[in-house]
């Protein structure tokens, strides 16, 4: 059994809709970002930097006691050695399909995700890092345009890589992107989203923050996700060792 403590986030998203296709026996252990019940120490025993996704196996590669795995990438990377799918087995598409995934990870999820910062969440952003975020999360679009007119796939085959670039493509809706601009981006956005493991996994309801524009945080909500509260969880086990 594994268990899946995750969010309704992009990257939440990629490792879910990662289990869905490989119906990899699981349970889904369900966070709320806002309430900070990723900042426990409990949850610090799984992953110390308190971020979700997290996983633990209880029946792990190679056996032994449980396995607990952070980062969405090494996630990912996990599950499709233990279920032997989604990477593929070819050396060349192998490598092709982890550098794009490599990608995402270093740049994809980290640039979009500070364009969605000072977009949705900072009170009074300053006119620098809106244009500075923004136009990397277009240039990074032009990256994926230029992939996707030489294969279907990031990795030519469907692969952990597209898994981890569709959740982060969908939210650049929040950040007021058209990904109609790019036609082979969109082609295959609507090609990974018409699977059922996807269309599952991958839901976002309407009305969830992970779908609103802007977000208006309140005190206690800052800190959990950019303030005190978050950097004395990790503090705190510094202290304590």
């Amino acid at each position: 059994m594994i268990d899946l403590h995750g969010c309704d986030t992009p990257n939440g998203h990629k490792v879910a809709i990662m289990l869905a296709e490989t119906g990899l026996e699981h349970r889904v252990v369900q966070y709320n970002l806002f309430e900070g019940r990723h900042l426990t120490s409990e949850f610090g025993a799984i992953n110390p930097n308190r971020r979700l996704p997290a996983l633990v196996d209880h029946m792990p590669i190679g056996g032994g006691e449980p396995l607990a795995l952070f980062e969405s990438g090494a996630i990912l990377l996990y599950l499709a050695e233990k279920s032997g799918r989604f990477l593929p087995d070819a050396p060349r598409l192998r490598h092709t399909a982890v550098t794009w995934l490599m990608w995402q990870m270093a740049s994809l999820g980290p640039q979009h995700g500070q364009a969605h910062h000072f977009l949705r969440y900072c009170p009074q952003p300053d006119a620098y890092p809106v244009q500075r975020y923004t136009r990397e999360a277009r240039r990074l679009f032009d990256v994926l345009e230029t992939r996707l007119t030489q294969a279907d796939y990031l990795a030519e085959e469907y692969s952990i890589a597209d898994m981890a670039c569709w959740p982060w493509v969908r939210a650049s809706r929040a950040i007021d992107m058209d990904i109609a601009e790019w036609p082979r981006l969109k082609a295959w956005f609507d090609r990974v989203g018409a699977r059922d493991a996807v269309k599952t996994a991958g839901a976002v309801a309407a009305d969830h923050p992970a779908a609103a524009r802007h977000m208006t945080l309140t005190a206690e909500q800052w800190s959990v996700l950019f303030g005190d509260r978050m950097l004395s969880a990790v503090r705190e086990d510094s202290a304590m060792s």
